[in-house]
């Protein structure tokens, strides 16, 4: 059974640290943890050639694939770089991602 956590969550904003999308940034649209992988709006976009099912029309579709999670680091507004995070356990138990180089919370 696969363990279901990632140093990233959906609607975090994030730059991408590898590959041919380097040093690019977005806000994550989906995290797939079976294959590792997180999408990232508009970022390592792929054309898919489709049959015309129901009501769509066939044609060429151009959409967001998966980028690798290791290859993506958080980005911290405050600092304007990528940046690791460290997990702070608040007074009522809840616990909160926030930056290692300025303390800036990510959870809010």
């Amino acid at each position: 059974m696969q363990n279901r956590t990632a140093h990233v969550k959906r609607d975090d904003m994030v730059i991408v640290t590898a590959g041919k999308e380097k040093t690019k940034t977005g806000k994550i649209l989906r995290v797939d943890y079976k294959k590792s992988g997180v999408i990232v709006e508009g970022l390592n976009i792929i054309k898919r050639h489709t049959r015309a099912k129901n009501n769509q029309p066939s044609g060429i579709i151009e959409k967001e694939a998966l980028i690798h999670i290791s290859n993506v680091m958080l980005y911290c507004e405050k600092c304007k770089k990528p940046v690791k995070t460290k997990v702070l356990v608040l007074e009522d138990g809840k616990k909160s991602r926030i930056c290692k180089k300025c303390g800036e919370a990510f959870d809010k």
